[in-house]
């Protein structure tokens, strides 16, 4: 049997890709270990987002490389996004990896196991999705759509995912059923566009339609929309998160900058004036929904006055929650040709002054939960005995906060709380008055694949191809 390890880096549609990965090998007989030390073959699964992930990528292979020598490890395999960017030169400048697979080749990640001899080639049972493990495995990802049709002008994912392609809306939901039956509690729908889901396939199923089905056919408590461009943010969709408790009046927005003339550069199809009038909609239609957006500061050609009017739209939109990022150029964009004209010390200075805006602005906005009751759930037993690291509907996993509750419950527990106090501008404590719900699964959660005929599936090969 072989003993693989493998090391995940970049976002959540990657985590979605290893568990693809994970399944597979398994499937095929392999056995997963969490010490690297003892695995025969390790697979690092590269991000080749921005400069600093493609640096984390390069020291996760070359720290596996060295496993060669310390370790059980008799091959490295370097596969996904960077791969798939720079696999000609990687190859020239790391001989010690024996395989590199970009996006587009990773269905070649057995057969090249079974050539060299490390795995038999039958499957010895279905492919299905594996639970990673750990505290977080009720907070699991569904990636409904690969690549992206976009042309931001700073973004290199068309580079690496290629143009994009929807999943049939029934795999989604027997994925989704699958996902259940191992814990999950809180389903998170990613893409590169969400909202762009279903328009290639013409089958009349767009984004939602598919959170119907998802709520119709399984019962897991918490469905959250992440990424989506705000064109797609249709009437419609509001209306479904509006009309479905389990559907969270959450969306996260990319908005990217405040000033027309830099969104002009950016090539984004949003302006101030459309970004206003939406976003209204969107709180006209779905009361207290949570909208979380990103900016990019330091993009060429940003000059004072441009920050400035960033600052002052943050300001005006009032958004819950905001993701700053430094640009960075990225080789094959339309951004690359331009000169990188604002240095890198006034990029930074820029983000710290749009973090701190923000963290005010989410403080403020915080203040309206105080004394209200809601629902969170259970992520995690806390540093402080006795204290439930928990999460309210308007906190993401991994990026908005989290709310400490004094109790005892299970992950993926939903406890009645009252929220008492904002803590460092970002989290709140709150008082439990009753567990309201506990997953099914609370004792045990499965320790193995389980087989997709459980739900009448019997093939993943399109998803994620």
């Amino acid at each position: 049997m072989l003993k693989f390890g493998l090391v995940t880096l970049g976002c959540d549609k990657n985590t979605v890709d290893s568990e693809r990965y994970l399944a597979d090998l398994i499937a095929h007989g392999a056995e997963q270990v969490t010490d690297l030390r003892e695995a025969e073959v390790v697979v690092v699964n590269t991000c080749g987002f921005i400069d600093a992930a493609k640096k984390e990528s390069i020291d996760a292979i070359l720290d596996a490389t060295r496993l060669k020598d310390d370790g059980a490890c008799k091959a490295v395999f370097a596969i996904g996004c960077m791969i798939e960017r720079h696999k000609t030169e990687l190859e020239d400048a790391l001989p010690e990896v024996d395989v590199f697979l970009g996006t587009s080749e990773t269905d070649r990640l057995v057969p090249e196991l079974v050539e060299r001899g490390f795995l038999g080639g039958a499957m010895l049972e279905h492919p299905g999705v594996r639970v990673f493990g750990g505290d977080a495995a009720h907070v699991r990802y569904l990636k409904v759509s690969e690549g992206c049709d976009h042309g931001c002008a700073f973004c290199a994912i068309p580079l690496m995912r290629g143009k994009h392609r929807s999943f049939a809306l029934d795999d989604l939901v027997r994925e989704a059923q699958l996902l259940e039956l191992q814990g999950a509690r809180e389903l998170n729908l990613v893409a590169q566009d969400l909202a762009h889901y279903g328009r290639d396939r013409r089958d009349g199923f767009a984004l939602p339609e598919l959170l119907e089905a998802l709520v119709r056919e399984t019962s897991i408590p918490w469905l959250r929309n992440l990424y989506l461009y705000s064109a797609g943010i249709t009437p419609r969709l509001l209306e479904v998160i509006a009309a479905n408790p389990r559907v969270l009046r959450y969306v996260d927005t990319p908005m990217q900058h405040g000033s027309d003339a830099v969104l002009a550069r950016m090539r984004r199809p949003e302006r101030q004036k459309t970004i206003r009038e939406r976003l209204q909609r969107y709180r006209d239609i779905v009361p207290d929904l949570a909208v979380r957006t990103t900016v990019i500061v330091g993009f060429p050609g940003e000059t004072e006055d441009d920050f400035n009017v960033l600052c002052d739209f943050l300001e005006e939109m009032q958004f819950d929650r905001v993701g700053c990022f430094t640009y960075s150029a990225q080789e094959g964009t339309r951004a690359f040709d331009m000169e990188d004209d604002v240095p890198d010390s006034i990029k930074s200075e820029r983000k710290e002054r749009v973090e701190e805006l923000q963290r005010a602005i989410t403080s403020e906005r915080y203040e309206r939960f105080l004394g209200t009751t809601t629902r969170v759930m259970v992520d995690r037993a806390g540093d402080v005995p006795g204290r439930l690291v928990c999460r309210a509907p308007w906190q993401a996993d991994d990026i908005d906060g989290v709310t400490f509750v004094r109790g005892a419950a299970p992950p993926g527990a939903l406890l009645d709380v009252t929220i008492d106090h904002v803590v460092d501008d970002y989290d709140f404590s709150a008082t439990m008055h009753a567990i309201a719900d506990l997953p099914h699964n609370a004792e045990r959660r499965p320790s193995r694949i389980l087989p997709l005929a459980t739900i009448g599936l019997s093939t993943v090969g399109s998803y994620g191809r």
